[in-house]
């Protein structure tokens, strides 16, 4: 398997880390009535801090996996996998992996930048794959 999809199958697992992690303090401090509810209304009290912040990084990264994604078919179903695209993918997966406690320790500026480092690691595959 080209090391591009590795990273991708691996950032997939980090998805379902990420909803454990969110998941289950959400369901301890809301209670399983609300979290298995239609959620018509909002909950009666608000999440955590912390919680709250592992739901935002965890959509974050439903959002940053949609152009990883993307890039990691293009270079694999064109052939174009190199030793730079590869890199680009480990760069992602590793940011992805520190944006999450950077996240949910509340980390300023460094969550932005190890953010920012996924993203210019995904447009870098993306702009290999047309040059």
């Amino acid at each position: 398997m080209p090391p591009e999809l590795t990273a991708l199958t691996l950032a997939a697992l980090l998805q379902v880390v990420q909803f454990a992690l969110f998941a289950v303090p959400a369901n301890l401090e809301l209670g399983t009535g609300y979290t298995s509810s239609a959620r018509d209304k909002p909950p009666s009290k608000p999440l955590s801090q912390t919680t709250a912040r592992l739901q935002r990084a965890m959509n974050n990264h439903f959002e940053g996996l949609i152009l990883f994604t993307i890039a990691v078919l293009v270079i694999t179903a064109s052939g174009q996998s190199t030793q730079f695209t590869a890199t680009c993918a480990w760069v992602y997966l590793g940011a992805r992996v520190l944006y999450v406690p950077a996240y949910a320790i509340g980390l300023r500026p460094g969550r932005s930048a190890i953010w920012f480092l996924g993203f210019a690691a995904t447009t870098a595959m993306l702009l290999a794959a047309l040059f």
